[in-house]
């Protein structure tokens, strides 16, 4: 694979392969940890003898914390200069959260564990979404997104394997001691980025913002008055509702 030159705007402007590359780190190694949420979780408190009505509830208040946190979470990215500095903040919060889990599998520190995870849905994604929206900028974004989904893609898949091989041969435990473990590379992936790199104003989606100061924002009841995005919306919550609990379900069924 290589790297998506940056030539549809001002060579002044262009990133370096340095941030660009680290980029791919970044996204293959925060899909990596994020890997081992969800069924595998269900799996660990399974092995913990918990009920399956108290799994589906902690990962229901789980649920519940992310979609709770997307819009303040995205107030957030477009008030803060250092994208870099909430995807390192948001790794860092699953990495804790893996942790508590994997050593305290009791209902309310896990409860509050997958809540605090959660809660990195609102930012940690569509963070590096923004950086990557700075770096390379709207006439680039669907080709370095398409980039960003094979490396988050092949961390997962390559995570979800490792993970397997975990469960299997030593211990449930060890997959979210492991998860934990590669938040520290996410995190040297995340320092490999330049910030000068970063265009502010591409970053926020106004590309014509040469300052550090905060562009003009869209008021948000304009959000209710359109309805092609009101209806995606619609859409996404509908297919959520159904497709979400299905791995946790059946890893609650298969569990011995």
């Amino acid at each position: 694979m290589t790297v998506a030159p940056a030539q549809s705007f001002d060579a002044s402007n262009a990133p370096s392969n340095q941030s660009l590359r680290a980029l791919d780190g970044v996204n293959f190694f925060v899909a990596a940890s994020l890997a081992g949420f969800g069924p595998f979780v269900a799996l660990v408190l399974g092995a913990e003898d918990w009920s399956q009505e108290s799994i589906g509830l902690v990962l229901s208040a789980g649920g519940i914390a992310g979609l709770l946190a997307q819009l303040p979470g995205g107030a957030l990215l477009d008030v803060a200069r250092s994208k870099r500095l909430l995807v390192a903040a948001g790794t860092v919060m699953v990495g804790v959260s893996a942790l508590i889990i994997a050593l305290w599998p009791q209902f309310v520190p896990v409860s509050a564990a997958l809540m605090f995870q959660a809660i990195t849905g609102g930012f940690l994604g569509p963070g590096i979404a923004a950086i990557s929206l700075g770096l390379v900028g709207h006439d680039l974004l669907p080709e370095r997104l398409g980039r960003n989904q094979r490396f988050s893609s092949t961390g997962s898949l390559i995570a979800a394997g490792l993970f397997g091989l975990l469960g299997y041969y030593l211990s449930n435990r060890d997959i979210l001691l492991t998860t934990a473990l590669f938040v520290l590379p996410a995190l040297l992936a995340v320092a490999g980025i330049r910030a000068s790199d970063i265009h502010f104003g591409r970053s926020c989606g106004a590309p014509d913002h040469h300052d550090f100061t905060q562009p003009p924002r869209v008021l948000l009841h304009a959000l209710w008055k359109n309805h092609s995005l009101l209806i995606f919306a619609s859409c996404l919550f509908l297919f959520q509702l159904v497709n979400a609990s299905i791995l946790p379900l059946m890893a609650g069924i298969t569990r011995p």
